[in-house]
């Protein structure tokens, strides 16, 4: 089973992936925890290239290609692997963040990048995916404190220094996709408390694995 994790800077996604790990040991389920980009160790250098704000010259379609080159060796690494082996992958960030930033908010060719989902990951697509969704300018409001208290770098903080427009065509883009695939996504309001997000979480993890048992 594969779990995604999306939503805009500040949106949780670090807290909650730790809490959906505990829940799906408590149900017996192994479990391992990825991230996009940087959960190998060629990933951490195109991790370092993408979020570092000193590269505000990269181009929207180097981004996207970086991305891509992360994604493919992540899935061949460690995503698909673990799934072979019967483990509950669960990632923060997947194939559906490139759409919304790099094609919703970017603004490249939705068929262009769709043509390199197909390429990279040749039809698997997440069991469920997790929306955490708030407004723009609360996450990034959270994660701009973050980074000030140093629980965040400021060397992963390009995105952070994106205008406010930016991060509502991404939260859009987001929105767009979950409605298009209701199957899938699940879009939780991420504007509660930590617990009350995880409340939500758990109960649409509960729900997925009853309804793939059945």
């Amino acid at each position: 089973m594969l779990i995604t994790l999306e939503g805009i800077e500040g949106s949780g996604k670090s807290t909650q992936i730790k809490r959906i790990t505990a829940h799906l040991e408590k149900k017996g389920r192994r479990c391992v925890t990825t991230r996009e980009p940087g959960d190998t160790s060629i990933g951490k250098k195109i991790r370092a290239i993408l979020l570092d704000p000193e590269n505000s010259e990269l181009t929207s379609l180097a981004e996207l290609f970086l991305y891509a080159a992360d994604r493919a060796q992540h899935l061949g690494e460690r995503v698909l692997p673990h799934l072979s082996a019967g483990d509950v992958v669960v990632s923060d960030r997947f194939f559906d963040a490139t759409t919304a930033y790099q094609g919703y908010a970017r603004g490249l060719d939705l068929e262009v990048i769709e043509k390199i989902h197909t390429m990279v990951l040749k039809g698997l697509r997440p069991d469920l995916t997790l929306l955490l969704d708030l407004p723009p300018e609360v996450g990034l409001g959270r994660a701009i404190s973050a980074i000030e208290s140093g629980d965040r770098t400021v060397d992963e903080s390009r995105f952070e220094q994106e205008a406010l427009a930016f991060h509502e065509k991404v939260r859009a883009g987001y929105l767009a996709l979950a409605h298009r695939e209701p199957e899938r996504f699940v879009v939780i309001d991420a504007t509660v408390s930590p617990d009350e997000v995880t409340d939500a979480i758990t109960r649409a993890i509960d729900d997925r694995l009853a309804r793939n048992k059945g």
